[in-house]
């Protein structure tokens, strides 16, 4: 179907009753804020469908928004594909190194601790099996070939399992609901949700017709920066017709080519998943790490504010909506290690840097197709999905 042209005419959001008590679990509900801030900037206009396409009633952009907002699913089984491309080269066995440290930390970290494993989703095609028994039963599955890591969480208790290394992880959720808000987005519906709070009064938010996901019909709401200066082209999200749940997410650059992120279930039940779904005991002989010992031992280790990791939790953001910029100092004078100096690491970081100097200094930029991040020599970083010259604008006016 042709894209659905906004009318880009301001709107009132609706006043309408939000479920009480239980309301949503975390991970399904999209801030009713969103709501009101999209009223003002999405199309009115409702999407009609062409041949081929499932014919739905008609819908506005402000519906359906609302429609996510309003999605209470809370039981579902199903499998999700993901696939990643930031550009990104291949790093080889220097890969390797970076990953297993990142995962190792200090030493005693274990490859089954989710802060580690769901990092992977950053980079390639994944295959994901998901399910969900309201807020305190979930249960994601990373198939691997040959293996399997799989994240529990059942009541207070949430386990990861690494089976290719037979490692378990064990933490305790003291009742949030959703113990792993600070890992990546890893389904249309985290994705959603992320997209759905960056709309403000410099995006463009309308209805792009319809399509099937996973035997579904589906509505496709399309997300537009209307700023120039962001490296985000599109975000065209894919909305369950009955239920309002994402079910598709995909976002591409403004540079063109294939999608950086995209993200669908392929198959999607929504009848109660099996209680043993949720069941797990350590296998035997498996290594066996608690969290609550390792955050312990993480608060006697090295402090943030040695070497690299200062200042990020002072982070502050400058410019507004898709052109923003965080920006913090790491303390580390000098910028990062580059040059023969600093063996193979620093060819490598030299190799995907661009040198660019400003009334900041100088610095090098560091490139993705979605995601670009200005290092300074005196140890700054200005990061956002900006393009290199707004990096250079944004630490020339941050001086």
């Amino acid at each position: 179907m042709a894209p659905y042209e906004s009318d880009d005419a301001p709107a009132a959001a609706r006043d309408e009753d939000a479920p009480s008590g239980r309301r949503k679990a975390a991970r399904y509900a999209v801030p009713v804020a969103v709501v009101g801030v999209a009223a003002a900037t999405i199309g009115l206009v409702p999407a009609l469908a062409d041949s081929g396409d499932p014919d739905l009633p008609r819908i506005s952009a402000q519906q359906l928004v609302e429609k996510i907002a309003k999605s209470d699913v809370q039981q579902l089984s199903g499998t999700v594909r993901v696939s990643t491309d930031l550009g990104l080269p291949d790093l080889g066995g220097l890969g390797g190194g970076f990953a297993s440290g990142a995962t190792r930390g200090s030493g005693d970290g274990s490859s089954a601790d989710p802060r580690a494993k769901l990092t992977e989703l950053a980079t390639g095609t994944h295959t994901l099996r998901v399910a969900e028994d309201g807020p305190d039963r979930q249960k994601l599955s990373l198939l691997e070939q040959g293996a399997e890591y799989s994240l529990i969480h059942d009541g207070k208790d949430v386990w990861g399992y690494d089976s290719k290394s037979n490692q378990v992880y064990h933490s305790t959720d003291a009742g949030t609901g959703r113990h792993h808000q600070a890992e990546p987005p890893s389904t249309p519906k985290d994705l959603a949700d992320k997209a759905l709070k960056s709309v403000d009064d410099t995006t463009s938010v309308t209805v792009d017709g319809t399509e099937r996901v996973a035997g579904r019909d589906a509505y496709k709401l399309l997300i537009k920066p209307r700023q120039s200066g962001t490296t985000v082209g599109a975000i065209s999200i894919a909305v369950d017709a009955k239920t309002g749940l994402p079910l598709k997410f995909t976002l591409t650059p403004r540079s063109g080519g294939a999608a950086v992120v995209n993200a669908g279930f392929t198959q999607v039940s929504f009848a109660k998943p099996a209680a043993s779904t949720f069941d797990f005991t350590p296998p035997k002989g498996a290594k066996v790490t608690e969290g609550d010992k390792e955050s312990g031992a993480r608060e006697h280790g090295p402090k943030a504010d040695h070497g690299f990791g200062k200042g990020r939790e002072g982070a502050t953001v400058l410019g507004k909506g898709w052109t923003s910029v965080v920006t913090f100092d790491t303390g580390a004078k000098g910028g990062l290690p580059t040059g023969s100096a600093s063996g193979a690491a620093g060819g490598f970081l030299d190799s995907l840097g661009d040198k660019v100097s400003g009334k900041f200094g100088k610095g090098t930029v560091f490139s993705t197709r979605l995601v670009n991040a200005l290092i300074t020599d005196d140890g700054k970083v200005y990061a956002g999905a900006v393009t290199k010259d707004a990096l250079v604008k944004a630490a020339d006016a941050g001086k």
